[in-house]
């Protein structure tokens, strides 16, 4: 049954002042394991080797999209919206609470190394034997499925799936200010107020008055910038790539029959792909750094040498190019083989349309991913179609192509290299 607390509950909070919690459930699912196990990891990743300060976790980040929906919904109510229904706010609160429930450590570095997505664990640790099952349960049988059903998308009100994740969702709200605040950066700063005040549930969406259009462009400029100047970071990039190594290494050891010096329960699951939800949550963080630290006195050289360039942040140089054409790679690559460098370990190609984030776009046909203007006239509009700045933006290149290698093992071999692999990698800078 739903209850509420008899008195609320409050967080202090950098972002939002206050995050509210007045629902006993949603008090409840923030004290299962499963939850304050976000607190082991970190928002954004390996990002914190190039913004110190970005070491802010997924517990403060879920809180902020809870407490954004709910500030929403509120909202929705006090206008008493005929579109929206009173029976559809818990449900909706318990997605935004437990979105990012199933993220892994370092986040997206982790899903590209085993090929996974945090949405699959996030809908099995909601629908399989964890606390915060149970928890979902008690409110009514099915419920957690309800719960998850919006994770997925396939939840039948899509006004519930635009709040938590939608184009202009409390997700992204929420994470765009939290990283600049963190970061350091202004690139993410909007007008939070101002847009909450202009969201209006009508015709199956979240769309935004009119009105508002202006503070959402700058929300959507923010994010541009956020995305090139943060998240798409190239320094992030080569942190992300040793991570990724690490695991390719340390999967093909595990699979060859190396014996580790330091081994423990769940990797054998993951290398796997056997990881059960009870296992997957033991995985953090702290846990992977710990293995990380007992790698570097690995006796296999090449697991050692990755772990410590981790670590020690002791990380790939890259060169910026501006297009990436296949003759490059054919170069580089013959080129590290010649000179006895390892070109699967010693060689990345880095190309901005295999991030795994995405820019606003338009189309000639407004869909789920598109904002809609509500006018006076009580039309629905795509926003690119009133605003020039979004407009302008819109279908922009989305950056540009690098090449990631260690420039410490080049240094002993760069007489060996030809003069335009040379030139390619503007070697000249890093010698003195």
């Amino acid at each position: 049954m739903h209850s509420l607390l008899t008195e609320e509950k409050v967080f202090k909070d950098p972002i939002h002042n206050y995050v509210h919690v007045q629902d006993k459930t949603i008090w409840d699912l923030i004290n299962t394991k499963e939850f304050q196990r976000l607190r082991r990891i970190r928002q954004l990743g390996t990002s914190y080797f190039t913004f110190h300060g970005a070491e802010h976790s997924r517990f403060s980040h879920s809180l902020g999209v809870y407490e954004i929906t709910r500030r929403i919904i509120s909202q929705f109510e006090r206008q008493n919206y005929e579109d929206w229904s009173m029976e559809e706010r818990l449900v909706t609160l318990c997605a935004a609470l437990l979105h990012d429930i199933g993220h892994g450590p370092f986040s997206h570095s982790i899903e590209e190394a085993f090929d996974v997505h945090h949405e699959d664990w996030t809908c099995r640790i909601l629908l399989e034997n964890t606390e915060v099952h149970q928890v979902l349960e008690q409110v009514e049988k099915g419920f957690s499925k309800r719960v998850a059903s919006i994770i997925c998308k396939t939840y039948p009100n899509p006004i519930v799936v635009d709040l938590v994740t939608g184009p202009l969702d409390a997700d992204r709200m929420d994470y765009l200010l939290r990283d600049a605040y963190y970061t350091g950066v202004h690139y993410g700063t909007f007008d939070l107020d101002r847009i909450l005040r202009v969201l209006r549930p009508y015709k199956g969406r979240v769309v935004v008055k009119e009105s508002g259009m202006h503070a959402v462009e700058h929300y959507l400029m923010s994010r541009y910038q956020m995305y090139w100047q943060v998240y798409f970071h190239p320094v992030t990039r080569s942190s992300e790539l040793m991570l990724r190594l690490i695991f390719q290494r340390a999967t093909e050891l595990y699979r060859s029959g190396y014996r580790f010096k330091y081994f423990l329960p769940p990797l054998d699951s993951l290398f796997e792909g056997t990881l059960t939800a009870q296992q997957y949550v033991q995985l953090d963080e702290a846990f992977v750094q710990t293995m990380f630290t007992q790698w570097m006195s690995e006796e296999d050289e090449r697991l050692a040498e990755l772990s410590q360039r981790f670590m020690e942040r002791k990380l790939y140089k890259y060169v910026e190019l501006d297009e990436m054409k296949e003759s490059y790679k054919t170069l580089l690559r013959e080129q590290w083989e010649r000179v006895g460098l390892d070109p699967d370990y010693d060689l990345w190609f880095d190309y901005p349309t295999d991030m795994p984030y995405d820019v606003y776009r338009s189309g000639e046909v407004p869909s789920q991913q598109h904002i809609l203007l509500l006018d006076r006239q009580y039309e629905l509009v795509e926003l690119s179609k009133r605003s020039d700045i979004v407009h302008s933006i819109s279908g922009l290149r989305r950056g540009k192509a690098y090449i990631y290698y260690p420039v410490d093992k080049l240094m002993h071999v760069r007489d060996k290299l030809s003069e335009e692999a040379k030139q390619l990698l503007r070697f000249d800078r890093h010698i003195k």
